[in-house]
């Protein structure tokens, strides 16, 4: 694929996804171009995969490209970047206990804190995700009214 449709599918990806949902993450940017599959990032969040970047079917220059895309994109947009912290889906908790275990997930092989970072960070739209709370306190207005009746 060419630098140039990569380019037009990652800030399509990116402003998708804020205008649904007010937020965009690099992971569903990853899988939105099709360089991450859905069953891979699955495997990874429950931790039978070490890295993210080993679940990817791209090459680690495209992976910087792409994330580099992803942040210039949010800047252009005037994005808020919003740190995420990724835990391990599927952990149980031990009898007894009175939490259930954390285990932060590593996106790349290295472990660099910059990288790690990069991959963890989802970009804000504040309009959208305002414009979202309306709706979703008009709905829950409009069902309590509904029910009242």
């Amino acid at each position: 694929m060419k630098d140039s449709e990569l380019i037009g599918m990652v800030h399509s990806s990116v402003y998708h996804q804020c205008q649904k949902r007010g937020y965009a993450a690099p992971v569903d940017v990853l899988m939105d171009v099709g360089v991450l599959d859905k069953k891979k990032y699955e495997d990874w969040r429950f931790g039978r995969t070490p890295y993210l970047e080993a679940a990817c079917t791209c090459n680690l220059r495209q992976l910087s490209f792409i994330m580099s895309q992803i942040r210039a994109y949010a800047k252009k947009a005037g994005y808020k970047p919003s740190f995420c912290y990724y835990k391990q889906w599927g952990m149980k908790k031990k009898t007894g206990q009175g939490h259930k275990p954390v285990r932060a997930l590593r996106f790349s092989k290295t472990g660099n804190p910059e990288i790690e970072k990069a991959y963890a960070t989802h970009y804000v739209d504040g309009q959208i995700i305002e414009k979202l709370k309306e709706e979703h306190l008009q709905k829950i207005q409009d069902s309590t009214a509904t029910a009242d009746l």
